[in-house]
């Protein structure tokens, strides 16, 4: 029966039905994401415990990593006179007995039971006439498997009332039926000129690695495999992007850019320039510019993106900016009102709080190419907006959109060009896949007169030290932000929220001065009137959460206060840094934390040792890792398996050269040894990449 069955339908066969599965443990599997055949298959370890090294005690030695199997047969868990507990579990072994321990961590006690079969891996030491190990990893033995096939053993992904020995024999079990059922996606001729192992070889190595050298291939393979369909759909999208889709030619002639350069009251960076140049030489043809641009806080971004916007108005085109929150887009048309006051380009302002019949009137003159510019927020990508000669797209903090939302602008006509701006400063391996479809401009350097901000991290001891300085900068005329993590109180998290630190600073320390107050929940109004209050002076310290993260451009403003800093990525601290580095007095921020863990630690003291943002871009990156730098699921981009952007830089760089050199000799993946790469690219990255089909 199941020979008749394809292989398509092999691999989609529910969970359920697999050997030693059933019912309950189909549901444990599904919290997994494990539904059918083909993901268990492809569920790949999270690490490996490496039992290579095993031994009978007798054949101990101190200091050396070892393994030791055995049955338990004590198990003594004790209170200590200094509070703490100590942990002891005796192993009967076959020649001898080994004794483990645990200090203060008395929920192991519940891994162990008598008679239970386990195996531990450690350094061992003699004390006492017995061998010792101090907090080794411990591996379950099943108890109907009296040895594992192998001595490196995958660990995978959990869910409570899952065990690791039955996860591994469910995986197990599944490769030995199923592994036939799987095509090799990449001709033998390809495999052999690339040193890559077939998938029939790998996959089981992969999860059940003889050693690890094995391991090293198995993986290597797969990596490259999953990166190499990745740079190939982003490949197949930059040549659609480039054959398929027409674009106005909006040349910068002398003339046009000698009208524009006349708004702006000040030199251009050489970065700026440069940026400008690729930005002014894609939009003269007629392919739709895709370019991402990118500098750090203060870098002048936004100068550039009003070159792009003017640069089409000047051909009677439409300009759109769009921006994730209103405070945002209400700064960028403050800076285009001041910008552009002396021009007779006619602008708006699009967002959702707009009452309906001006929304309904604004549409109207949209829809007629009564307005040249329009800054907005999501709203512009609502159903009922329309354009009449739509030419330019400005996307900012690219990041916190979906990729999708770029190319969902209706428009009448030619496609427009795109630039997406960050100014989260971007490692180059996530700008090769989130946003390997686009062009990159990088600004690297600041306009001149930009100010330092002084950064320190302080703790509760100096606290009172810092409010004085506070205080009398403020009395200098200077003002300043306090900026919390929540918006009320929360039993969840230990941390300041923005009532509570209101309140103790209106009746404590800053008692004397006026405060206002801004958070997301505010209406559209009440934020703009608080922002308004506090660019006037009228209001001298904003208690206030990260929604001035981005998009607040208060140049008197040189004081931040960030209270339980830990709480905060360091991506978004240093983007809150940048609010109070707009104008000719230096900036002062304090950030006071409690960090519990290492990573929080490195993430604060790499905050206030640097102000580059691109070298704490990259110190996040080693941090956090891409996945949680740039969300997957908000960008529409399926995660990675098995692949790791920071240890798999080499083979990314190499499977994109590999992916640009093949749809370089066959555009459509039309040849037939190329039908099963593009079948596996078109299901995993058609629809988020919006990839019309190929081949």
């Amino acid at each position: 029966m199941a020979a008749e069955r394809s292989a398509a339908e092999q691999l989609a066969t529910p969970v359920q039905f697999l050997k030693g599965v059933g019912p309950a443990r189909a549901e444990l599997l599904e919290r997994l994401e494990l539904h059918a055949v083909r993901d268990v298959l492809f569920f790949f370890p999270r690490d490996y415990q490496d039992f290579s090294d095993e031994r009978d005690v007798e054949q101990l030695e101190e200091g050396k990593l070892q393994s030791v199997r055995g049955v338990v047969e004590d198990i003594d868990l004790r209170n200590t006179s200094s509070g703490g507990c100590v942990l002891g579990v005796s192993l009967r072994c076959r020649t001898g007995q080994l004794r483990a321990i645990w200090f203060n961590q008395p929920s192991m006690r519940d891994r162990f039971q008598f008679g239970q079969r386990v195996m531990f891996s450690g350094k061992p030491k003699y004390e006492g006439l017995v061998w010792q190990m101090t907090h080794p990893k411990v591996e379950t033995l099943d108890a109907e498997e009296e040895e594992p096939a192998t001595k490196i053993l995958p660990v995978y992904p959990l869910t409570e009332g899952l065990l690791q020995w039955q996860m591994r024999k469910i995986v197990r079990g599944t490769l030995e039926t199923y592994m036939e059922v799987l095509d090799e996606v990449f001709p033998e001729e390809y495999l052999q000129a690339h040193d890559l192992w077939p998938l029939s070889r790998a996959l089981p190595q992969v999860h059940f690695p003889d050693d690890q050298e094995s391991l090293d291939r198995a993986r290597r393979r797969l990596v490259y495999q999953e990166l190499f369909i990745l740079q190939l759909a982003l490949a197949v999208k930059r040549r659609q992007q480039h054959d398929q889709r027409k674009a106005p030619t909006l040349e910068a002639t002398a003339k046009i850019d000698a009208r524009i350069r006349r708004l702006f009251p000040f030199e251009l960076t050489a970065g700026q320039e440069r940026a400008i140049a690729e930005i002014a030489a894609d939009m003269s043809g007629p392919i739709p510019m895709n370019r991402l641009l990118q500098g750090d806080v203060g870098s002048g971004k936004t100068v550039v993106a009003v070159y792009a916007m003017l640069l089409a108005v000047a051909h009677g085109c439409q300009a759109v900016l769009m921006a994730p929150t209103e405070v945002l887009a209400r700064q960028h048309s403050l800076t285009l009102d001041k910008l552009l006051a002396d021009s007779r380009v006619r602008r708006a302002q699009l967002t959702g709080g707009l009452p309906p019949g001006r929304r309904t009137a604004l549409l109207e003159l949209i829809a007629a190419g009564e307005v040249d510019v329009i800054v907005g927020t999501q709203a512009i990508i609502q159903e009922d907006v329309s354009f009449a000669n739509l030419g330019l797209v400005v996307i900012d903090e690219q990041h916190k959109f979906g990729v999708r939302q770029r190319a969902v602008l209706k428009h009448a006509g030619l496609d427009p060009h795109y630039l997406v701006m960050t100014a989260t400063p971007i490692p180059r391996t996530v700008t090769m896949t989130l946003f390997g479809d686009l062009d990159v401009s990088t600004i690297d350097d600041s306009p001149p007169g930009r100010q330092k901000v002084n950064t320190y991290l302080a703790n509760e001891g100096q606290r009172a030290k810092w409010w004085d300085f506070f205080r009398r900068k403020l009395r200098e005329g200077r003002q300043g932000y306090v900026v919390t993590p929540l918006v009320e109180q929360s039993e969840a998290t230990r941390a300041a929220s923005l009532d509570e630190t209101y309140e103790t600073l209106a009746n404590g320390e800053l008692e004397a001065f006026r405060i206002g107050l801004i958070h997301g929940r505010m209406s559209s109004a009440e934020k703009d009137a608080a922002m308004d209050r506090f660019r006037s002076g009228e209001i001298q310290v904003l208690v206030c959460t990260s929604v001035v993260e981005v998009g607040v451009d208060v140049p008197n403003a040189t004081l931040m206060t960030i209270e339980d800093g830990h709480h905060f990525g360091l991506a978004q601290l240093h983007q809150l840094r940048g609010r109070i580095s707009r104008g000719k007095y230096a900036g002062f921020c304090c950030v006071f934390g409690d960090p519990q863990t290492e990573e929080s630690r490195r993430r604060l003291g790499a905050f206030v040792s640097s102000t580059d943002g691109f070298e704490l871009a990259e110190t996040d990156f080693k941090l956090r890792g891409p996945g949680n730098i740039f969300g997957t699921k908000q960008h529409g981009m399926p995660p990675l398996w098995i692949a790791d952007l920071l240890r798999d830089q080499s083979i990314l760089e190499e499977a994109r050269r590999d992916a640009q050199a093949l749809t370089t000799a066959d555009p459509d993946l039309a040849r037939e040894e190329h039908t099963k790469l593009r079948q596996m690219m078109m299901a995993r990255y058609g629809k988020a990449l919006d990839l019309g089909d190929v081949g």
